[in-house]
């Protein structure tokens, strides 16, 4: 009997909710057959088995969230059969039970693992409870390294091995824990406010009316803890101004009528994303991330555009990489397939990462300005609210002119007041003359 547990997702991913089980108990599996339907983080993706044979037993059902690691199914591989008639005329023998009765021994793992009822967790300043012991299998390391990880409070588990096959040493788990305190001490603040610290318990609403709890899964579950932790940590300041966009509207009224059916659309988000990219190479500053605890700013050399996409699961960001060496016409075909992926749910996680600037348009909903959150690790994100028409004074008079609202958000810990102003002005002026492109080559 062989078990087949789920596998490495990507980077940073640990776990997944069940959205379908793809087999059944008594079907013959067969390697890289899809077993089940997993949502992740960011992506819906089919997980294909490594092993074959015959389905004794599925452990999971929809609904349930999974670990790499855990156990998936049961399958019959043929090696027990083989070895099933040696071991049949000896049932009562002692040295067969032997492995069975073997099993007591991992209890003291979990009691090794469970001995301090509380660690201290630096990421937030408090003293949190252990985990309880999952099925997942145990992270490859000695016990004097586990026992080093339950003294500093680090979850063994967390820890990136160095080691062959990523086998974990104490030196691992001493940078890892230097990791978190740098973290903490970056922001003292944010464990009293990230969606993990303890809250006021809520009261029993079930006594003023019917309730439904529902799970907290995928997109809405990482998108709750990533902006939490942006919103604790981040030092954010928003900045608003708003763009002539009129001539603009003209343009792209008129391109839609010349292009035909066939042709992408031209778009403001678009737009949007190529004034962003050329305003990165003016203001590099924008285009970097916060390495706290080395006490550096990481300058990226190259501008990828991240695109907030409103779906049924939530908000996805795809990425246009390379916006900056894209035509305007590029990118508006790009933008159009990647929100359909979105909305299909066929994103892949790499389409979704590697962004080093971030746009958010709600004009297509409503809305006269709002503050967009800063998707970290970046450090500022345009929002983009409905254009309207305005009475505007110009040459002496006011006349009817389209108004783009613009919210650009920063961390003030990278980005200046002042710089800030700069750049969502600069955005509003090559939104008003776009052929001021062209000379940012």
């Amino acid at each position: 009997m062989t078990d087949f547990t789920l596998p490495e997702l990507g980077e940073n991913i640990a776990a997944g909710d069940v959205l379908r089980i793809l087999v059944q108990p008594g079907d013959t599996l067969t390697k890289d057959q899809p077993v089940l339907e997993l949502e992740t983080d960011k992506a819906t993706i089919e997980v294909p088995s490594n092993v074959a044979g015959k389905i004794k037993e599925i452990k999971v059902k929809a609904g349930d969230k999974v670990k790499v690691g855990q156990a998936i199914l049961s399958v019959d591989d043929g090696a027990a059969a083989a070895a099933a008639p040696p071991s049949a005329p000896a049932p009562s023998a002692p040295p067969k039970p032997t492995p069975v009765e073997a099993a007591p021994p991992p209890p003291p793992q979990p009691a090794e693992s469970t001995r301090p009822e509380k660690v201290v967790d630096f990421a937030r300043g408090v003293r949190a409870p252990v985990e309880p012991p999952s099925d997942e299998p145990a992270a490859p390391a000695a016990p004097s390294v586990r026992r080093m990880a339950r003294e500093l409070g680090v979850d063994i588990n967390d820890v990136l091995g160095s080691g062959d096959e990523g086998r974990i040493s104490i030196e691992d788990v001493k940078a890892h824990a230097k990791r978190l305190i740098a973290a903490a001490s970056a922001s003292p603040a944010a464990g009293a406010s990230t969606p993990r610290a303890a809250a006021e318990p809520l009261p029993d609403f079930s006594k003023w009316g019917e309730i439904e709890r529902q799970p907290m899964r995928g997109v809405r579950r990482k998108t709750a803890e990533h902006l939490g932790a942006s919103w604790a940590q981040i030092p954010l300041v928003t900045q608003y101004d708003s763009a002539d966009i009129t001539g603009f509207e003209d343009i792209r009224k008129r391109h839609a009528k010349q292009a035909g059916d066939g042709a992408p659309p031209l778009t403001l988000t678009a737009l949007a994303i190529k004034i962003v990219a050329a305003a990165l190479k003016v203001f590099p500053q924008f285009n970097v991330s916060i390495d706290m605890g080395a006490e550096e700013i990481i300058v990226k050399k190259y501008i990828h555009v991240g695109v907030a996409v409103d779906t049924d699961r939530g908000l996805l960001v795809p990425v246009i990489r390379d916006a900056d060496k894209k035509t305007l016409l590029q990118i508006s075909a790009e933008l159009s397939e990647l929100a359909a992926k979105a909305r299909s749910r066929k994103l892949t996680l790499d389409e979704m990462q590697g962004a080093t600037f971030s746009i958010s348009n709600l004009g297509g909903i409503g809305g006269t300005s709002f503050t967009p959150l800063v998707n970290a690790p970046e450090v500022a994100i345009l929002g983009i609210s409905r254009g309207r028409m305005e009475p505007v004074f110009k040459d002496g008079q006011f006349v009817p002119r389209m108004m783009l609202p613009l919210s650009l958000s920063y961390d003030h810990r990278a980005i200046d007041g002042a710089d800030g102003a700069r750049f969502v002005r600069w955005v509003a002026e090559v939104f008003e003359q776009p052929f001021l492109l062209s000379l940012q080559g």
